[in-house]
């Protein structure tokens, strides 16, 4: 699934143990499941919520952006970018995420689910 060129991506598989890792999905979403040790901040909050990126994320590391498919993880890719961020948005999301066997949990790390 393609959304529009120039939108920087990476595959799950090069995802490297330690890659910064932001969640846009929803809180729904979210406690399902999903990646452990990701920031989460929802798409919908994401603009109000900017900060807590800048404070969290590795200062010269890059960002990878990641939704349920790479729709909306795109959008908050090109406006990181935007920004002077190195950021990338990780193909196919947490579908491909959990499909290629990566580990998806809840709050409490039990296992969990994408939603």
């Amino acid at each position: 699934m393609s959304f529009g060129a120039g939108v920087p991506t990476v595959a799950v598989a090069d995802l490297k143990d330690g890659d910064f890792l932001l969640d846009v999905r929803e809180d729904d979403e979210w406690k399902a499941g999903h990646a452990e040790g990701a920031l989460h901040i929802p798409i919908s909050e994401f603009v109000a919520r900017y900060g807590e990126l800048t404070e969290a994320a590795p200062q010269d590391g890059r960002v990878h952006v990641i939704c349920r498919s790479g729709g909306r993880s795109a959008q908050v890719t090109m406006y990181l970018a935007q920004q002077g961020v190195d950021a990338v948005n990780v193909e196919g999301g947490m579908q491909v995420w959990e499909a290629a066997g990566r580990p998806v949990v809840t709050d409490d790390g039990q296992p969990g689910f994408v939603l």
